[in-house]
């Protein structure tokens, strides 16, 4: 008689465990373009904002460019293959004589999320500059190389907000030691193919 009850509580408790196992696939299940990070290729348009630090301080304010990414996973959801390239306009100060500086880098690199939606990514490359003769270089691109952090926002779908803080490096292109660094800002808008 014992071994029936013991038989007859194990049933019924596989039988519970089966019915609400059942019953949760019933409920609404989450998709993988809800998550904040998607899966497969991610494409991202941004404007970048950034100031200019060190020896480049003393003769421009800031800068302001936009580039275009595409982000290709390498461990889906975790760690991407990124390649960016965009245009930057580095302003000089209207008391000096200074011309702008005007680069177009194209990096690639890797883009690591350290949890869900936030991420730290590298990425290194040239940057090509636009108005060499303006300048007075004679050098047409440089070493560059960009560490970030940034946040991955989602606005529905496989839509986000890519919201990053980076310092950027250019390079030597005078040949007096001044490199164009700068701490900059990438508000993008991105998309999962």
């Amino acid at each position: 008689m014992k071994t029936s009850v013991k038989l007859s509580v194990i049933a019924l408790s596989l039988l519970s465990i089966l019915s609400l196992t059942v019953k949760a696939q019933d409920t609404t299940p989450v998709t993988p373009a809800t998550t904040t990070y998607g899966s497969g290729i991610r494409l991202s348009a941004g404007v970048e904002t950034g100031l200019p630090v060190g020896k480049l301080n003393n003769n421009y304010n800031w800068s302001l460019g936009g580039s275009l990414q595409a982000d290709f996973p390498i461990l889906k959801d975790q760690l991407y293959a990124t390649l960016n390239a965009g245009f930057n306009n580095i302003y000089a100060d209207n008391s000096t004589s200074a011309p702008d500086i005007q680069l177009i880098p194209v990096k690639a690199g890797l883009k690591y999320f350290l949890v869900k939606n936030i991420y730290v990514q590298g990425e290194a490359g040239a940057a090509f500059i636009a108005n060499k003769s303006d300048l007075g270089v004679s050098k047409s691109a440089v070493f560059v190389y960009a560490p970030q952090a940034g946040v991955l926002f989602n606005v529905g779908g496989k839509n986000y907000i890519d919201a990053g803080v980076r310092y950027e490096s250019n390079g030597d292109f005078y040949t007096n030691g001044n490199t164009s660094n700068f701490i900059g800002l990438r508000v993008a808008y991105a998309f999962s193919l």
